[in-house]
């Protein structure tokens, strides 16, 4: 006998071919018990685990399958005679590490002098696992498309209603779909965990500010949105943002808008306001520049209805004050 790398022994007298098959079988994880008619073992290899009594002379792999998967076994063994189709079952079974799965490959083989049943055993737990979780995703990814493509059809359906011309509309729904696909990026990149607060400030702010910083004084802790949070508080962002370019701060070269996080709380649960704050230049005017029509709308009903908290929006002549209030099932402290 020879110790193998793997720990196991060899025989030295084995056939070369058989020591290969042996190898093969043992790296691919698959495992076998060829047996009577009767249930008498003839040969086994691989077997470990919850197949290891297998390895006995009378092992009864129906024993190992619980209610009807253990009747499904029988069945398929019982059918398993000179001349029947070899069978293939996929079936599940209790585990001390849980429960397992297995490809069992069933076929009649006379090997020599030898009769019986050919019982292959792959396990296939890991690739079960995998199209579970592929399976999952695939209907998260669709319940998030179906919601992005809601959001868009009330974005046109709303903008279309408000805007004086097809130019004015193809304006507006194109501003607010690249604002919502800037958000969109943001929760992608992330795998889907969301969006950081200040990231996404600085995101949608570049298109017209150029640099964020300079446009942007920010104060308070960072939070990560969840991924409806995020692209509703872009699209509250991005209404702010053009309203400010139109006719605020941002036009007139104004001084940093402040953009704050602050702690409170909403029907009794720990949750934090963002808050714009922008002091807008003197024009002679009395018009405050505040957000009209669909934008307003956003600002004051779609977006804190979307978070489930609420909101205060107050242009003044010389000031915009908005203060969106999000509940702590929305977000996430950042730490540090």
């Amino acid at each position: 006998m020879t110790d193998t790398a793997d720990g196991t022994q060899q025989n030295d007298d084995m056939h070369p071919v058989e020591r290969v098959l042996r190898t093969v079988l043992s790296r691919s994880g698959a495992a076998f018990r060829f047996q009577r008619g009767d249930g008498r073992l003839i040969a086994a290899e691989n077997l470990s685990g919850p197949l290891a009594s297998l390895m006995e002379e009378d092992g009864d792999a129906g024993l190992l399958f619980q209610s009807e998967a253990g009747d499904t076994f029988r069945s398929a063994l019982g059918a398993t005679i000179p001349g029947a189709a070899p069978q293939s079952l996929e079936l599940d079974m209790a585990a001390n590490d849980g429960a397992r799965s297995y490809r069992i490959d069933l076929e009649w083989l006379e090997a020599g002098d030898d009769k019986g049943v050919l019982l292959v055993f792959t396990d296939i737990s890991e690739t079960r696992h995998r199209e579970k979780v592929l399976k999952t995703l695939l209907r998260e990814l669709s319940h998030r498309s179906k919601n992005l493509l809601a959001i868009i059809q009330g974005i046109a359906t709303q903008t279309a209603r408000q805007a004086h011309s097809l130019d004015a509309f193809l304006t507006q729904f194109r501003g607010r779909l690249h604002s919502l696909s800037k958000s969109q990026d943001l929760v992608t990149d992330s795998s889907w965990r969301g969006a950081d607060l200040f990231e996404l400030i600085d995101q949608q702010m570049t298109s017209y500010a150029g640099d964020a910083r300079e446009a942007v004084r920010r104060s308070g802790t960072d939070i990560r949105l969840t991924p409806n949070a995020a692209l509703h508080v872009g699209l509250a962002l991005h209404e702010l943002i053009v309203n400010s370019a139109t006719n605020g701060a941002l036009a007139a070269g104004e001084k940093p808008i402040d953009i704050s996080t602050e702690p409170t709380t909403f029907k009794e649960k720990d949750a934090i306001d963002l808050v714009w704050r922008e002091d807008r230049p003197d024009t002679g005017s009395d018009d405050a520049g505040e957000a009209r029509g669909f934008a307003r709308t956003v600002l004051e009903r779609v977006v804190p209805t979307a978070v489930g908290g609420a909101s205060q929006y107050r242009p003044e002549k010389h000031s915009v004050e908005y203060r969106l209030t999000i509940p702590a099932n929305e977000y996430e402290i950042i730490a540090g």
